[in-house]
């Protein structure tokens, strides 16, 4: 389209201008395009089904991180269109099944083969309270962005409906929940233990998860910022329920009960009594004196919290957690000679994440460290111009995945957000 063309020559000239380097303005460029074309499907339906990188298959947090750049691109056209049809593909698959966190983009039975109750739409069925965070986030940043009031459709309050029924049901796991998963092949991280059942909980108010959002196995049941990121898109689906046409009454006041108990759940149970930091927030908990210290550098973790709309970048429990993260107390921290950042259990030892380099770059109260991020990224490519999952901290060469979609989208957003381009500039 020539209109999509123009305005991406626009986006590249003022990143150009602004960091003095081409070769950021034409990784951006490149995400985008590859966003649109090679990681995307059109469906039948209008919808559009958007794999992650270099497996096929579209998960609900990946498919609405990759997204989020275009959000930032104001009034373009086909950016509206294009986020609103990976938006109603997302709804659709929660529909489907609330558990899943990554899907097939037809009912072919594809993906791995788990002790799960599952169907052929379903590529894994690992449950992540975050990949429900995710459409709900992406469907409230569009209605602010676009003024899009259509989305809130029988599709969407299904959906949201879904949501807030699996949550609820997952404040007491042990009693109330059916689900299971077991993988018998593989690393016991990609597992849940006691039969499949997963980590044995109190009840808190927070909401259970299997899985991290690197779909790791939890330790403990509660992921803390999983708990945080499920309030901040409670409280944006009372205000949607309470602003779009129709009566949602009861949506709205189910929405802010459900964030008011798993509030209360993270204040007595998820804080961590720190002298060296002051009271900070723990990775996991659950809810019966197991507290889990570290953070991993997928999103939501607790660097990233001031992203996800939880808290100010200047929030002193969020300043003493990020000191925490952001040292060799942190056991997934580490430091290099190329680089330094927050890794994960999910890749090997010594490797940092560019999702975690953005975000910590994203989340600081230095402007400076925003440019300085953009540049330890483009040096650290191995020659590849490829923003990867993670990467060896003296020896970069040495690094995972070839394509990883949500790491060029991360990189995208660390730009743009550097360039001027915010999420709400028309709002």
């Amino acid at each position: 389209m020539a209109d999509e063309s123009e305005d991406l020559a626009v986006v590249e000239e003022r990143i150009e201008a602004v960091l003095g380097d081409d070769r950021a303005a034409r990784i951006v460029s490149r995400y985008f395009a590859e966003t649109m074309g090679r990681a995307a499907e059109r469906l039948d339906d209008g919808t559009v089904f958007l794999v992650a990188g270099d497996i096929p298959a579209m998960w609900l947090r990946d498919s609405a991180a990759q997204v989020m750049p275009f959000l930032r691109l104001g009034a373009a056209r086909w950016a509206e269109e294009f986020v609103v049809a990976v938006l109603r593909r997302q709804l659709e698959f929660v529909a489907l099944d609330p558990y899943a966190n990554a899907f097939n983009a037809r009912p072919n039975g594809a993906g791995h083969r788990d002790a799960t109750h599952s169907n052929p739409w379903v590529w894994e069925r690992k449950y992540e309270v975050d990949s429900l965070c995710y459409p709900l986030l992406l469907a409230y940043r569009t209605w602010r962005r676009y003024g899009r009031a259509d989305i809130f459709d029988a599709r969407f309050w299904h959906a949201a409906d879904l949501i807030l029924h699996t949550w609820e049901t997952e404040q007491d796991h042990e009693a109330r929940s059916g689900y299971r998963f077991r993988r018998f092949r593989g690393p016991l991280s990609r597992t849940l233990a006691r039969r499949g059942r997963g980590p044995e909980v109190a009840v808190t108010g927070m909401t259970w998860s299997g899985f991290r959002p690197s779909d790791d196995a939890a330790r403990y049941g509660y992921n803390v910022p999983g708990n945080m990121f499920a309030c901040v898109v409670l409280g944006h689906l009372a205000e949607i329920a309470e602003a779009a046409p129709g009566a949602h009454d009861e949506m709205a006041a189910r929405a802010l009960r459900l964030r008011a108990a798993i509030d209360a759940g993270i204040r007595a149970h998820a804080v961590i009594s720190d002298p060296a930091t002051g009271p900070r927030w723990a990775y996991e908990v659950d809810g019966r004196g197991g507290a889990l210290q570290m953070d991993d550098a997928n999103i939501p973790s607790l660097l990233a919290l001031p992203l996800l709309g939880y808290c100010r970048p200047d929030d002193p429990a969020y300043l003493a957690t990020r000191a925490f993260v952001l040292s060799g107390r942190n056991p997934y921290f580490y430091r290099g000679s190329a680089a330094s950042g927050v890794g994960s259990p999910h890749t090997p030892r010594r490797h940092v994440w560019p999702l975690a380099i953005a975000a910590a770059a994203l989340t600081s109260t230095n402007p400076a460290g925003k440019p300085a991020a953009i540049e330890n990224l483009l040096a650290t490519d191995a020659g590849t111009t490829r923003i990867h999952e993670s990467l060896h901290v003296d020896r970069p060469t040495r690094w995972t995945r070839a394509w990883f979609s949500w790491a060029e989208a991360m990189f995208a957003e660390l730009v743009l957000d550097t360039c001027g381009y915010g999420y709400l500039e028309a709002a």
